[in-house]
């Protein structure tokens, strides 16, 4: 017989005479956050409940009435027709309490062998699964972006760098594809947080499964899991995949502040390799000239917080004892946060990159200035069989002799250059030429044109 005004009071019923401090009830509540699961936590339960129901659990008019129910509270909570109730705890103690008070005995029936332990389990790897999936149509957009301007710009030369020094001659899309080699690593990485993830623990209880005779295979497919989990104490305790996306998120987000850190430099005036679009660009308060990359420089900085919310989830699973603890409470916050961020910047990151406005004779002009071609110089003569180290001692003779005239390199006459080595013809104007410097390095993963046309095309296929 049931008890009546016996819906979920929290999780403490009539096992507690005291109701919570204040503080430790403000502390212990979630629903500010893990409301977010709200769609996951319904679905957990219609699976629930049908798979109770096809177990013989409970009637099928019990089932109608719960997934029913459910639905309309999951309407009711989502538009704010029935407000989060703090008291409550967490988003699955609101869902049950507000359907209990709707349906009345069928809701008390909905939580017959489960735990919130597997509950919130599930729930979480249903959104971290969703996540993936957001995140890597995300990526893929960005890195159509970055396709569209290599395609544009296969011709355009520009500096490389190391040291944040011009070094040699490259292509600009072979620079931007640069990024989508990032990205694409990002992309598999989130895929194989994903695949680990895709495990359901529904089932396992509070830490040891149930004595009733249920079928975790049935909910498992009834919500898109490609497996049950094999442990019950690891499947409450772990937070791995979550542990796992963020680690993949962090690293999209250096990635991306890499790509801001750019985008600053080169819409400075010093570089002036770039105008970023007005609408992801500020002014200043004060000085009424400038235009500032405030965007690129939020997305550079966002690494930090994402980073941060990886730390914080290792530490949090850091020496937990087995299984479940309230700790883990502490690692949805940090992966929400890192999954909106890396979201968010990676939709900004598009955007700057498809307004992006490249000043294509700015960055040729800057490969006339700094002796570029001075590996060239090397090249040649190992051509001519002299030893590398050799060639490279010469060129690098060559070049303080065109510093000294405060000229380029390809101002040096044939003269000058076979006083440095014989082996010095005139066909080494040739080797002097930008351009054609760039299409000598003609193998896999080099920015000659016909490599960067054929990684243009590669990653067209791949992404369509």
């Amino acid at each position: 017989m049931s008890v009546k005004g016996a819906g979920p009071k929290g999780a403490r019923g009539r096992r507690f005479d005291q109701a919570l401090d204040p503080a430790a009830a403000a502390l212990n509540a979630s629903v500010d956050f893990d409301q977010r699961l709200l769609a996951h936590d319904v679905a957990g339960s219609i699976a629930h409940a049908e798979m109770l129901a096809a177990r013989g659990l409970i009637t099928a008019e019990d089932l109608e009435k719960i997934v029913t129910g459910l639905r309309s509270v999951e309407a009711q909570l989502a538009s704010g027709a029935l407000p989060w109730d703090d008291a409550l705890e967490d988003v699955h103690m609101n869902v049950e309490a507000r359907l209990v008070d709707q349906i009345g005995d069928p809701g008390r029936r909905l939580h017959t062998a489960r735990s919130r332990n597997d509950q919130v389990a599930t729930d979480l790897r249903l959104y971290a699964i969703g996540s993936a999936e957001q995140l890597i149509d995300l990526i893929d957009e960005l890195r159509r972006a970055l396709l569209v301007q290599a395609r544009a710009h296969v011709d355009t030369l520009m500096p490389g760098y190391t040291h944040l020094q011009r070094a040699q001659p490259v292509r600009l899309a072979h620079h931007l594809l640069a990024y989508d080699a990032m990205l694409s690593r990002d992309r598999g990485r989130i895929a194989d947080a994903a695949f680990r993830a895709d495990e359901s623990p529904l089932g396992s209880g509070a830490l040891a499964g149930t004595t009733l005779p249920i079928d975790r295979e049935h909910t498992a497919r009834a919500l898109g899991f490609g497996d049950v989990t094999h442990n019950s104490l690891d499947a409450v305790g772990d937070r791995d995949f979550a542990i796992e996306l963020v680690a993949a998120c962090a690293l999209v987000q250096l990635h991306l502040s890499r790509l801001g850190e750019e985008l600053v430099l080169w819409a400075t005036q010093e570089f002036g390799f770039v105008r970023i679009g007005e609408a992801y660009s500020s002014g200043s308060s004060l000085m009424p000239q400038k235009k500032n990359p405030d965007l690129a420089e939020l997305v550079r900085a966002k690494a930090g917080r994402v980073v941060g919310a990886w730390v914080t989830l290792a530490t949090v699973v850091k020496g937990l004892p087995l299984a479940y603890n309230k700790d883990l409470q502490e690692t949805q916050e940090p992966l929400y946060d890192a999954v909106e961020t890396v979201a968010a910047c990676l939709e900004v990151a598009r955007g700057m990159i498809q307004t992006a406005e490249f000043n294509v004779e700015r960055m040729r002009t800057a490969i006339g200035v700094g002796h570029l071609v001075a590996t060239e110089l090397a090249d040649y003569l190992v051509a001519k069989q002299v030893p590398f180290r050799e060639a490279h001692d010469i060129a690098g003779h060559l070049v303080r002799v065109a510093d000294e005239r405060s000229v380029e390199l390809a101002a040096l006459d044939l003269a000058t250059l076979r006083a440095a080595h014989p082996a010095f013809d005139a066909d080494v104007d040739q080797w002097l030429d930008p351009e054609r410097a760039v299409d000598r390095r003609d193998l896999p993963g080099g920015p000659a044109r016909a490599r960067v046309l054929a990684e243009i095309a590669r990653i067209a296929d791949e992404l369509e």
